[in-house]
């Protein structure tokens, strides 16, 4: 069978799996060529597992992260991983967006430098991120969008990063771009049946939220579905549901059993999400035939 590959650029451990597992799992395990570029290590995310809530373990929760990310890319399959070795920036407007060293605050050509590298040594043929709102806002997903457009447009070219050139990398032009579609239009009915379970979730509000948190949450997915674009590209997951799951698991410290993601069964989610969905940002290839239920539609396989 021809063979392609894949490049997806996420901002923390975990991402890889909630956005796109079970794309992940449907190529790598068909023979294509996958690598997860993970932008940070994920220090500042929460820990939801009281009993491993410890200093020590916040200290070292980029490490922690670090194996879930390694065991949960097996559970998908045969993934590869690279690192491009940023500090978690936090959530927008806490005192973490301003550290030294958070992908937040680096230089833009700098970092989309370092993923240049990453495109030049690999050569994929599809890069896929986030859009332009990083999907829900998170100046660490935004920062993955931005460098993911900007690595595309740059690394086929010699004059951008001449050092990688002149280090023994050659130019490569990715073919296709695509964005992840978070889509929230079944929120309210996947709502229904987490307030039936009793799991609270971002989608369950309790009914005396206040106003403030109602308005500022209102506002947010207002925010998300205008910067979702269209879903040109829908792969079909369903047979890879359990794969994610399996891998969703492995993230212990960030996805308690607890959370919507899990309190689903596998032929829920079937039921639900039996795609994953994808905006095509970019495209080297014509013509490009939309709708799409490949991200490799229209492209030559690899040499």
């Amino acid at each position: 069978m021809p063979t392609h590959s894949l490049l997806a650029v996420h901002a923390h451990p975990d991402d890889e799996t909630i956005s796109m597992g079970g794309t992940l799992a449907r190529y790598s395990r068909a023979g294509h060529r996958v690598t997860v570029v993970t932008c940070t290590g994920g220090e500042h995310g929460e820990i939801v597992v009281p009993e491993m809530a410890t200093p020590e373990n916040h200290a070292r929760l980029a490490e922690i992260r670090a194996g879930e990310l390694a065991r949960a890319l097996v559970r998908l399959g045969p993934v590869g991983s690279r690192m491009l070795g940023y500090t978690d920036s936090g959530m927008m407007g806490t005192p973490q967006n301003e550290l030294a060293g958070s992908f937040w605050t680096a230089d833009l050509d700098e970092a989309a430098g370092r993923l240049v590298r990453i495109v030049r040594e690999l050569r994929p043929q599809v890069i896929a991120s986030y859009n332009a709102f990083g999907g829900y806002g998170h100046p660490d997903h935004i920062r993955a969008a931005q460098i993911a457009v900007l690595a595309f447009e740059r690394a086929g070219d010699p004059a951008w990063y001449p050092e990688q050139i002149a280090g023994g990398l050659r130019p490569w032009q990715p073919l296709k771009r695509y964005e992840t579609v978070m889509d929230i239009s079944r929120r309210e009915e996947i709502a229904e049946v987490m307030r039936e379970r009793g799991v609270r979730t971002w989608l369950t509000p309790p009914d005396d939220e206040p106003e403030e948190e109602r308005l500022a949450r209102e506002g947010l997915l207002a925010q998300m579905a205008a910067a979702t674009g269209p879903k040109t590209t829908q792969v079909e997951v369903a047979p890879f549901i359990e794969a994610k799951l399996a891998a969703l698991r492995e993230h212990v410290t960030q996805i308690a059993e607890q959370t919507w993601f899990l309190a689903l069964t596998p032929d829920e989610w079937r039921h639900w999400q039996p795609t994953e969905d994808y905006t095509l940002g970019e495209s080297r290839v014509a013509p490009v035939r939309i709708p799409e239920s490949d991200l490799f539609a229209g492209l030559p396989p690899e040499d």
